[in-house]
């Protein structure tokens, strides 16, 4: 437990992989996945495979955490000592997790607490709380991580490349029109997140290898100082794609530390498709 007994709370849709949460203590609440009424908790009993693999078969909903099970984790928190909690999250303009979060911690009378719209999307989330714990683990106080996450609220860069745009109209972020125009001239988009935490076309690309550059050219700028960033590197049933990323990234800036990669979570899957490739560069140090 860090000195200032802060806890940090993520969602699951912040793509953490257990290596980063066992070594900084993250907790983890977990967004649901429903098949029919069936449930499964993204990350616990599900992984993007199945989603991917099940496709064919049926498109499952997601759901946010009530507020019930936001105090039950709560209550495991401040049983193993914690006095304070950090609560960090997907966008609240692609979620309802922040507003439950905010919500739940205004009931919390006895804690130290605080929410943040990280206005991105998963590692593009995972960052900050990474930082976070980071910064507690190292002496700083609660006071001065919340300032910190305030300061950084721009920190986190990332865009991802996706085969299709099909999952996104699937799942309601896009109109059907859209997604028509980008299947009929075979456009591969690149996707973002805009200062209001919501999605927006970075760029539509003929071919994947083009698309693949745009993405990488859109976030691995020459110029980024490897001391004063971190990179993550996600792939959505795409393992190709990420080690040619990464192959890209070593030859542009060789001192690179890359903190997260591999497969993106369950949820995650549901809006994306196959074929997905994300980059992300977060700027640790101001």
């Amino acid at each position: 437990m860090n000195a200032s007994k802060t806890a940090v709370l993520i969602d699951s849709g912040c793509d953490l992989n257990t290596e980063l949460r066992e070594k900084y203590d993250i907790k983890v609440i977990a967004l649901k996945i429903f098949y029919g009424t069936k449930m499964y908790n993204d990350g616990v009993d599900i992984d993007p495979m199945y989603v991917y693999e099940n496709f064919h078969r049926e498109y499952p909903k997601t759901s946010t955490p009530n507020m019930q099970e936001y105090l039950d984790v709560i209550e495991e928190i401040r049983r193993e000592g914690y006095e304070n909690i950090i609560g960090i999250t997907i966008s609240s303009g692609l979620s309802g997790t922040y507003n439950t979060m905010r919500a739940t911690f205004a009931e919390v009378e006895d804690m130290k607490t605080f929410a943040f719209d990280t206005k991105n999307i998963s590692i593009g989330s995972g960052m900050y709380a990474v930082w976070a714990a980071k910064a507690l683990s190292e002496g700083a106080s609660f006071d001065e991580v919340v300032q910190g996450l305030k300061d950084r609220q721009t920190a986190s860069h990332l865009c991802f490349y996706m085969d299709t745009l099909e999952y996104l109209q699937k799942g309601g972020r896009i109109t059907p029109s859209v997604a028509l125009v980008g299947k009929v001239l075979h456009l591969k988009p690149i996707i973002s997140c805009n200062e209001e935490g919501v999605y927006y076309t970075v760029g539509k690309i003929r071919g994947q290898a083009r698309g693949v550059k745009k993405l990488f050219d859109e976030v691995v700028k020459p110029d980024l100082d490897p001391n004063k960033y971190w990179f993550a590197i996600m792939n959505g049933d795409g393992q190709a794609l990420e080690d040619e990323a990464k192959r890209m990234l070593y030859e542009r800036i060789p001192a690179a530390k890359v903190l997260v990669d591999g497969q993106i979570t369950a949820t995650l899957a549901n809006n994306t498709g196959p074929g997905l490739l994300g980059i992300c560069a977060f700027q640790h140090t101001l």
